[in-house]
């Protein structure tokens, strides 16, 4: 019988991965996204709760295209426009 070692995230229990590294920068990428939508539910309170997880989730995900979009490099942000979403 075999032994298989894998790694769950502390906040995504169903995800398993077979690489600590792998499950630890999911669990931070969702930590970004649950405090991204923190801020946007109190920026546009209309917004409702499925919208702003969906959307803090999405910028969690592209995080390195909002961050050179941020530090003035506006265009980054074409990247998003021209391929698919980045994903984990």
């Amino acid at each position: 019988m075999a032994v298989e070692v894998v790694y769950r995230s502390s906040r995504d229990l169903e995800r398993l991965f077979m690489d600590k590294a792998e499950a630890d920068r999911h669990d931070k990428m969702l930590e970004l996204a649950e405090m991204l939508a923190e801020v946007l539910k109190k920026a546009v309170p209309s917004l409702d709760e499925q919208q702003v997880d969906d959307i803090g989730i999405y910028m969690a995900k592209n995080r390195d295209v909002f961050a050179k979009a941020f530090k003035s490099q506006p265009d980054a942000l074409s990247e998003l426009l021209d391929g698919s979403p980045a994903e984990e």
